[in-house]
């Protein structure tokens, strides 16, 4: 699993773990609670992906798969495909119809990994 491909969704996903320290970021802590595994592929949903887990019960995010039992739902994407989605320039739900996006695991769960969770890009 070596590669060397820097994705876009690692820079979100670095914002992403300082907005979890802020003041904003605890606020969602307590009101999600949830953990979401997030597997991010350069091209190719299945490949090569990067595994990322956004643990909203302790408010981090960390690399690698999750290992506290399972993850209260799990994410697929392609890169550009996760960026769209967590900047709201792609709908969610349209994602998932479009097969962007799949999700296994709790759908209520996964109904609330919305934009909102993200911290807002200053400058991508």
């Amino acid at each position: 699993m070596a590669s060397s491909t820097q994705l876009k969704s690692d820079a979100l996903l670095e914002q992403m773990k300082l907005h979890l320290a802020t003041d904003a970021g605890k606020e969602l802590t307590k009101k999600i609670g949830l953990v979401y595994q997030i597997n991010i592929a350069p091209k190719n949903l299945g490949f090569n992906e990067e595994i990322y887990v956004v643990d909203l019960k302790k408010g981090e995010v960390t690399k690698g798969a999750y290992e506290g039992g399972k993850p209260d739902a799990t994410f697929s994407f392609k890169d550009e495909d996760f960026v769209k989605v967590a900047t709201g320039k792609m709908n969610p739900q349209i994602a998932f119809m479009r097969g962007a996006m799949r999700v296994k695991g709790s759908l209520s769960a996964a109904q609330k990994f919305t934009p909102d969770i993200f911290p807002k890009p200053s400058k991508m």
